[in-house]
């Protein structure tokens, strides 16, 4: 038995659909969280990533009530750009499918399912994703990101030198936005998205949570802009 647990997030609006996906999910796969729609799915996601948890796989219809499958997998991806989907749907459509090639999709299910194809897929993400986790290169969680300061992953704090540097949530989640793939420009949009949930968030209102941290990091600032391209954060 793996000492990994395996975890799958099934999101379909159709009843049926969503019994016969949760029975073959749950053959495979150590657990499995349903939801009925995009919109549920989203908020089951953004709850699990704030909590640290994660999903191996999230297997979604794409015509649902209240938000669309690859409306959810855009969101899904602004907060995680390496999580892996499979799409389920009763249409065959190329422009699905085009929209979805560069959203890690892995793999694409028509309705009426095929269970034995169905199962030889699933039983080979599994595998995968038993890989990747056996495999996995821990990243260091305490960040150097100069002389000043650190931040530390897991816990999602920021330091100066040993002092915890008092930050609001917002503030928060730019340092975590900026720390993930630190090499990495990070855009306005992916900003607001991560921040806000809201590209539309206006530029005045990213602006200010980030003179507001750049205020506290001011002795020794890593936060750079580079124009017409976006924020990272520049290692010392």
């Amino acid at each position: 038995m793996s000492e990994y647990i395996t975890k799958v997030l099934l999101v379909e609006d159709e009843e049926d659909a969503r019994e016969i996906l949760s029975f073959y999910l749950d053959t495979v796969f150590d657990e499995v969280e349903i939801a009925c729609d995009g919109e549920e799915g989203f908020k089951l996601y953004e709850k699990a990533h704030n909590e640290n948890k994660i999903f191996d796989l999230v297997l979604t219809d794409i015509q649902m009530p209240n938000m669309d499958g690859l409306t959810m997998i855009e969101k899904i991806t602004n907060i995680n750009e390496d999580q892996k989907f499979i799409i389920v749907s009763a249409y065959k459509d190329e422009e699905y499918l085009f929209k979805s090639i560069n959203l890690n999709v892995i793999s694409y299910f028509v309705k009426p399912l095929e269970v034995k194809n169905m199962m030889v897929m699933l039983k080979k993400v599994k595998s995968k994703v038993l890989e990747d986790k056996s495999n996995v290169i821990v990243e260091d969680e305490l960040v150097v990101l100069n002389s000043t300061y650190k931040y530390n992953r897991k816990t999602k704090q920021l330091y100066k030198n040993d002092e915890l540097v008092d930050l609001t949530k917002k503030e928060k989640l730019l340092i975590e936005a900026l720390a993930k793939n630190i090499k990495e420009i990070k855009t306005k949009e992916y900003l607001k998205e991560f921040i806000w949930n809201d590209a539309n968030t206006s530029d005045a209102t990213m602006r200010t949570v980030i003179k507001r941290v750049k205020d506290k990091i001011a002795d020794d600032d890593f936060i750079v802009s580079k124009k017409g391209l976006g924020y990272l954060i520049e290692r010392g």
